[in-house]
Parts: structure tokens; C-alpha cells; sequence
């Protein structure tokens, strides 16, 4: 067996340990169904038999099984496992809450269940099942074999008193679990199935995974009963539609640059998701590193390179399984195109998509004016995003300039936690010359100046209105845009 995951081949993942016998009897007809005909060509199977403990099914019995399960799929996926195999019926009753929380194909075995009845007994309609009282309490088989499509049956019990026949079958003390293949375990399940056959069911499906070690034991019925373990094992094989990948999309946010406007992207993007509960709200996975070198000091000549710690980063982000990365940094941008040929993962591009938002908001455009950080301006990204719409960029002349980045970076700049007094007056003297040469539309080009100038219009000095747009607030509601499926995600 082998860990490696190949380009055009499936790695299979088979979690033992929940029933050992019955984990080893899947793996056995996994390798059996394999279309091979040479020992090479055999599947990738990796089989993890831990012994599960507890098989109770209280609720602190399944919450530990659920960490149990999750955590042995998380070991899979590290190991280039691609599809898992969870020969336990009782750890299917929440299989939704795993596959939303792994990008690992888990086999859904109720499926292959479904998928076998509808093509090998097409007029079934009555299905009788041979599971745990805990499983019927559950409504498993209910939630596939649906009414009034379905009607499925369950082993009358004798009188409440009783054990239920199934149960005692498997998990008492002479039960399959126990290593007995004969004797009462199988009168116990014959007796069952014809309780079955008198209800009337067309078809029987054993929903305990142990129940396929003896089925060569059960005398000839008068219905068909499903070998549910070769089932699953053979629509794993043959790769069929599975249940799909319900994890939810997560939007990686590269923090630190600086940490008050990822603050701010956060709550933009909250603001900005049509969520009426939590659990409508888009996954974040926010990776604050403050000490990425500064990106306007390493523009200027004379700072640190930051593109190894924002690839770094990105990087961070990729492994923690995030669809999209965000950086709410203008500046950060000017990096953008050096790192992301080496992501897996693709930057939404804060430029390109407010430039994209200046031309749908303010079509006659033809001019606009940008206050950014020195660094941003010399690199020339928004210039050439500008120019490549046909809009022209007018910024501050140099004492103004120096003005911006004093309100940025200045001892009582936003950076340093300021939003009123000296660094508010130097931001509004800039807005103030740019709007005394025509200037009718300024994009903030640095997310900390939001944080100075919330409006989305502003008056000048003479009274002249400006409207001020906020690429914090448009990099947000594009990710929400991504995350709802309303817009295809493309590469920076």
C-alpha cells in the first residue's frame, strides 16, 4: 500500500476500528472490485485500523466517535488520501457534519445503497431493513429511500420487553462483534428477514456492517438481501457520482497590513453578506502577520523585500484549504503578480476589481484621482490599471503627498491609531487639491484610509463634492460575490 496521490488515480482511505471485522471485510471486497489485472494495477488503499472503544450509542458516546472519525480523516487527507470509506452505519447518521469540514471525498454508503436498489430492483418499493434500534431511531434509511417513493421496514419486535433481534444479533454477548459467524447471531437475523418478508418488503438491506459475515450463513430467502458491504465497496471502485463536497467556501485573508484595516475588511464583508444567521455567514480564515516587512518602505528603496513573508502567508492560507485569498493592501499589491504564478490558490486583486467598480459606477469617468502611499504611487500598479480602462490618474503634488503619507504613518497617523486632529487635516488638504483640479472621483488607495474618510461623499474646502471610493469595501463585497457562486472565481 502506498500514500502517494497520483495525478490520475484515486487514493481510497478505509477507516477501521468501528467494527474491525467488518473494516477488513470492506477493504477485502475494496480490492476485490478493483479493476485490475495485475498486482500494479490494483488501487491505492491505505487501511488505519484503530480500535474504537466506546461503541455505545449515548451522546457522548457519538461525540467521541465523531472526533475519532474526523480526526482519522484528517490524518488521511495529510497522507494524499482522496476518497474514504466509513464501513460504520451508525457514524453515517452524521456524515454531513465530516463532509462539510474535509475537502476528502467521504463514500456515502447510504448512497450506494440507494443507487443499487434503483438499478438492481427497479420495482422495489417495500424495503426491509436489518439494522440497530439506534439507526431506526435515527430515520437513516428513511432520509434515502424517501415516501412515498419508499416504504421502508423494520423487525417487529415481540413485545417491548424484548431486545430487538438485530442488536442482540450483533452487539450481544455471543454476537457477530463477539467473533461468532454461526449459530444464534444467524437465527436471530433469519428469523428477522422473514419478519421482513411477511410485512411484505421486495428487497432486504443489512444497515449493520457486520451482518455481511454471515450472509452466506442465511438460508435462501424469498426476497433478495443485499451484501451492503461489496455494494459500497463496488460503487467506491467504480468512482460513481458521489454525495458532493458540501465544506463551504473559505475566504483566506492575508492580516497584519496593517491589522486595523484587516479589522476593517472583516466587518465589511460581514456587513456587506446577506445573512439572517450565523450560519449564513462566509468561512474567514485570517492569518494576521503584522511583522510582514513594510511594502512601502521596500517600494522606496530602502526596506526590507516582503514578498517571501507574503508568500509565505499565501501559503498558510492554501493549506488551510481556502478558495480565495484577499489583502486588504493596496500596496501589497504591487507583490502580488511575483507570488501568485506559485498559489494554488487564487488573489482576488483589490486594484483590478475597484478599477472594474470606477467603470460600471461612474461610466463617463475619464479621470480619477488616487491617494495612496508613495510606494504605491511610484510602483505604477494603479496607474497601469487606470490606464488599461481608459481612466487617467491625478495625484497629490509632493507637499501634499508627503502630507498622505504623514496622515498614514506620521506619530499621530491612522497607523498608529489616530482617525482625528493632524492626520485628518492632512488627508482633507489633499482632497482639497485634488478637488480644485477638477477631480470628481478619489479612490482611496490605502486601507487605512477608510478609517479616516468612512463617507461616500465629502465636500471640499469651496463646497465642491467629491465622491470618495473605498476598494476595502468593494474587495469584500467581491468575495461575498465568489462565496455566493454569483460571480465565477478568476486569477488575479
Amino acid at each position: 500500500m502506498t500514500a502517494r496521490k497520483l495525478a490520475n488515480r484515486r487514493v481510497f482511505g478505509v477507516i477501521g476500528g468501528l467494527g474491525p471485522l467488518a473494516g477488513a471485510d470492506v477493504l477485502f471486497k475494496l480490492i476485490q472490485a478493483s479493476p485490475a489485472h495485475s498486482d500494479a494495477e490494483h488501487f491505492d488503499v491505505l487501511f488505519e485500523q484503530r480500535p474504537f472503544r466506546n461503541a455505545s450509542p449515548s451522546r457522548a458516546a457519538t461525540t467521541e466517535r465523531k472526533l475519532y472519525i474526523f480526526d482519522m480523516i484528517r490524518d488521511f487527507e495529510k497522507r494524499g488520501v482522496t476518497s474514504v470509506l466509513l464501513p460504520c452505519f451508525l457514524s453515517h447518521t452524521f456524515i454531513d457534519e465530516l463532509q462539510e469540514n474535509t475537502s476528502v471525498q467521504i463514500v456515502d454508503m447510504l448512497d450506494a445503497l440507494r443507487c443499487h436498489v434503483a438499478r438492481s430492483f427497479p420495482s422495489a418499493r417495500r424495503v426491509g431493513v436489518l439494522t440497530s434500534d439506534y439507526i431506526r431511531d435515527e430515520g437513516l434509511f428513511e432520509r434515502y429511500f424517501r415516501a412515498p417513493e419508499f416504504e421502508v421496514l423494520h423487525p417487529r419486535q415481540r413485545s417491548s420487553a424484548d431486545t430487538d433481534p438485530v442488536t442482540e444479533a450483533v452487539y450481544g454477548e455471543a454476537g457477530i462483534k463477539s467473533g461468532n459467524l454461526g449459530g444464534r447471531p444467524v437465527e436471530l437475523l433469519r428469523e428477522a428477514c422473514q419478519d421482513l418478508i411477511a410485512q411484505g418488503a421486495d428487497v432486504i438491506l443489512p444497515g449493520m456492517t457486520e451482518i455481511g459475515l454471515v450472509l452466506s450463513q442465511i438460508a435462501a430467502l424469498d426476497v433478495p438481501i443485499v451484501d451492503s458491504n461489496l455494494v459500497y465497496a463496488q460503487y467506491a471502485s467504480v468512482g460513481q457520482s458521489f454525495s458532493h463536497n458540501n465544506r463551504a467556501f473559505k475566504v483566506g485573508v492575508v492580516g497584519g497590513v496593517g491589522p486595523a484595516a484587516t479589522v476593517d475588511f472583516m466587518q465589511k464583508l460581514v456587513r456587506s453578506t446577506p445573512a439572517t444567521r450565523d450560519q449564513e455567514h462566509i468561512k474567514l480564515l485570517v492569518e494576521q502577520n503584522p511583522q510582514i516587512p513594510d511594502r512601502t518602505e521596500n517600494l522606496l528603496g530602502d526596506g526590507q523585500d516582503p514578498t517571501v513573508s507574503l508568500y509565505a502567508t499565501c501559503k498558510k492560507l492554501e493549506a488551510g484549504e481556502v478558495d480565495i485569498i484577499a489583502i486588504p493592501c493596496n500596496t501589497a499589491h504591487a507583490f502580488v503578480e511575483r507570488i501568485q504564478p506559485y498559489l494554488n490558490v487564487p488573489i482576488v486583486n483589490m486594484l483590478t476589481v475597484s478599477v472594474e467598480y470606477l467603470k460600471l459606477a461612474f461610466p463617463d469617468l475619464r479621470e480619477v484621482g488616487l491617494l495612496a502611499t508613495t510606494g504605491t504611487i511610484r510602483s505604477g500598479v494603479y496607474k497601469k490599471a487606470f490606464e488599461a480602462r481608459g481612466l487617467r490618474q491625478i495625484v497629490p503634488s509632493d507637499d501634499l503627498q508627503t502630507r498622505v503619507m504623514n496622515a498614514i504613518y506620521g506619530e499621530c497617523g491612522v497607523k498608529a491609531g489616530f482617525t482625528t486632529g493632524e492626520c485628518l487635516d492632512d488627508i482633507r488638504a489633499a482632497v482639497d487639491e485634488l478637488s480644485g483640479r477638477g477631480v470628481e472621483v478619489i479612490l482611496l488607495g490605502c486601507t487605512e484610509l477608510p478609517l479616516l474618510l468612512p463617507e461616500a461623499k465629502i465636500y471640499s474646502g469651496d463646497g465642491r463634492a467629491v465622491r470618495l471610493v473605498d476598494p476595502t469595501e468593494i474587495l469584500a463585497r467581491r468575495c461575498v460575490a465568489y462565496a455566493r457562486g454569483e460571480m465565477g472565481v478568476v486569477r488575479a
